[in-house]
């Protein structure tokens, strides 16, 4: 074990330990790292701490010594709306910081991470790859469904119709204040759904036991469970990189597709391949998903809350309908292959708990998870679309954008921040037929927000949601729907096509072709030939603007992230 090695080096270890109260015999045990984000930061990781101390239970019960760490995350949500949210992708590469220094100064023998967020489950996966101990990750869960079966991503959409004028102030407020009714993920496959999922569906978790009710008894259980694991793991020697390979990623990626996961999940997946030392890109995601059925009626795409995700067999069923797929001989945390969890599943009385839950709802499991032979879609749930106005990709899912986008050729009406074009949306500024492009929102132009409020009030009103398209190098909430692309690479704070971007620029969008580019100009169709002598014309007068943030963390994000197209990561 790694942590008795070092206590032959480091004669102040075991003194420091007893200090904070270890007895002799512990310091002799495997030592557990149980990393968590437990905080009072939102209802994701406020009910952590529980878990965790199950964990270090499970740990104590197997013959190990748990210590709990903390690095809170931040809530998206609450960074709406404000400059909060350029700190959001930034957070997760610094949370895989601080998780990586508690891990290497004070070297354990395994880990535990606990977390259930937008960029704290991604910080986590990159962590565990990076760091590459003996490693099990364990998700907090989602929130129930509020009154009427309210959740939060509809919140933004209720925003916009007040500010049109279309509810009342009461109505909104009585909204607000129901949308959240206890801990856990928002229940809704957005950002934090998907990638609790993602990371069960990697091998990382122990099975079934993603996306589950966050405030269950059996998701202590599972915690219990995990520190257990965690101590077997060690003594295994079982490491992530043992069992982590672009086979694993590639199942992953076949799950995004049936549940129509969230496109960040571009960024999160491609982060975390890069820890492991593989390459995952924009274009797998294409490669996978071009012959993906997209299978799960879960909001913002399909009909149901998140909870019920859970309550349908969650990972392991929509596994086992797209199983054929699926590289089953992969390496797992429980030791044995994801063949074999499967089947052990179908023999343990896993679905018989999960129907349980399934039998309040009324609902039979196919009206969730739909089957093989008769899924949503056929076409997968994300398309990465190139051209002359994003070379490196764009990112679009297509799952969630109305038939009569999927081919189009539109106005340009660039802005260069979100602010100044969800004011113009919102006042009308905005016509049928316009291609509302945002720009300087990527990683080095701004940290890469979320544009969830201005696809909000696109996919709220009727005269726009299935008449323009947002095109943006910034990128998307899970919760969002609607004509959205986002990703655009290589960003306009580098000098890409879309900073040179003009008032009245033809935009072609063609999603089965994978296309997005500029036609003409003026309202003018032009040749390729003369667009790209335009381009080089627009080029040369161009120039940089200057860093939005010189100092702190976001200029450091800023002047290390790599492109959106690789994952956004800093390097």
């Amino acid at each position: 074990m790694i942590s008795q090695e070092i206590r032959k080096i480091a004669p102040e270890m075991d003194p420091l330990r007893m200090g904070m109260g270890w007895t002799v015999e512990d310091l002799s045990k495997p030592q557990i790292l149980i990393e968590s984000t437990f905080g009072q930061s939102h209802p994701g990781s406020a009910h952590l701490l529980e878990l965790a101390k199950c964990a270090e239970a499970g740990v104590g019960e197997s013959g190990g010594k748990g210590a709990k760490y903390f690095a809170t995350d931040i809530c998206d949500g609450m960074a709406q709306g404000h400059d909060g949210i350029n700190y959001s992708l930034a957070s997760r590469d610094t949370l895989a910081n601080l998780i990586e220094i508690h891990a290497n100064a004070t070297p354990f023998d395994a880990g535990v991470f606990i977390s259930s967020c937008d960029k704290a489950v991604p910080a986590h996966l990159m962590a565990v790859g990076r760091i590459n101990i003996p490693s099990i990750i364990v998700t907090g869960g989602v929130m129930e469904a509020g009154p009427n079966l309210l959740t939060l991503e509809q919140i933004g959409a209720y925003s916009a119709m007040y500010q049109r004028g279309e509810i009342t102030e009461e109505q909104l407020t009585e909204y607000k204040h129901h949308a959240c009714p206890s801990c856990g993920a928002c229940s809704f496959m957005g950002t934090a759904s998907t990638m609790q999922i993602m990371a069960e569906a990697l091998g990382l978790m122990l099975p079934g036991s993603a996306l589950m009710p966050a405030l269950c008894g059996e998701l202590k259980e599972y915690a219990k469970k995990a520190g257990e694991q965690a101590v077997a793991l060690a003594k295994m020697g079982l490491r992530p990189r043992d069992m982590v390979t672009i086979k694993s990623f590639e199942n992953a990626i076949m799950v995004h597709a049936a549940i129509s996961g969230s496109t960040n999940s571009l960024l999160h997946l491609p982060a975390a391949a890069h820890e492991f030392g593989l390459t995952v890109d924009a274009e797998t995601f294409d490669r996978i998903h071009r012959d993906a059925r997209y299978l799960l009626n879960i909001r913002p795409t399909g009909k149901w809350p998140a909870s019920y995700f859970y309550y349908a067999g969650g990972v392991p069923a929509i596994m086992e309908q797209i199983k054929d797929q699926l590289h089953l001989d992969v390496m797992t945390v429980t030791g044995k292959t994801l063949g074999e969890n499967l089947k052990e599943l179908k023999e343990n009385g896993f679905y018989e708990r999960c129907d349980q839950y399934l039998k309040k709802t009324g609902l039979q499991r196919e009206d969730i998870i739909r089957p093989y032979d008769r899924p949503l879609g056929v076409n997968g749930a994300v398309a990465v679309l190139k051209g002359n106005l994003a070379p490196e990709g764009s990112v679009v899912k297509h799952s969630a954008v109305p038939k009569e986008m999927h081919q189009a050729v539109l106005k340009a009406r660039p802005f260069d921040c979100e602010e100044d074009a969800i004011e113009a949306i919102l006042t009308h500024q905005i016509q049928p037929g316009d291609a509302v492009i945002i720009r300087y929102e990527g990683p080095k132009g701004s940290g890469m927000p979320e544009m969830f409020y201005t696809t909000e009030a696109i996919s709220s009103d009727e005269a726009l949601s299935a008449s323009i398209a947002l095109i943006t190098d910034g990128r998307f909430s899970g919760a969002s729907k609607g004509p959205a692309i986002g990703h655009v690479s290589p960003e306009a704070a580098e000098g890409g096509p879309i900073a040179l971007v003009e008032e009245g620029d033809l935009i072609e969008i063609d999603i089965p072709a994978r296309v997005l580019r500029i036609v003409g100009t003026l309202g003018v169709k032009k040749t390729q030939e003369e667009i790209e002598e335009i381009l080089r014309l627009r080029r040369a007068r161009w120039q940089p603007k200057p860093p939005k943030y010189p100092s702190g963390v976001l200029k450091i994000f800023s002047e290390h992230a790599v492109s959106p197209a690789k994952g956004g990561y800093m390097e």
